[in-house]
């Protein structure tokens, strides 16, 4: 559950975008849509290790 503690005559346009980020950064959506398809456990492994190689690289990119 997300708590959003709202100040005194906060825009109420503020405080929902506030909330928007929150709860995106919580990978709740991110999560359900992952869950509503089956991947297989190899498959899965595949794809971490496709995306850990990305993100070496682009830090070896980042460092020269």
């Amino acid at each position: 559950m997300i708590i959003m503690p709202v100040k005194e005559g906060e825009n109420i346009e503020r405080a929902l975008k506030k909330f928007k980020r929150k709860y995106e950064r919580t990978g709740v959506l991110k999560e359900l849509r992952a869950r509503q398809y089956f991947t297989k456990p190899s498959i899965a492994k595949r794809e971490k290790m496709a995306h850990a190689i990305y993100v070496e690289k682009l830090h070896r990119e980042e460092a020269e």
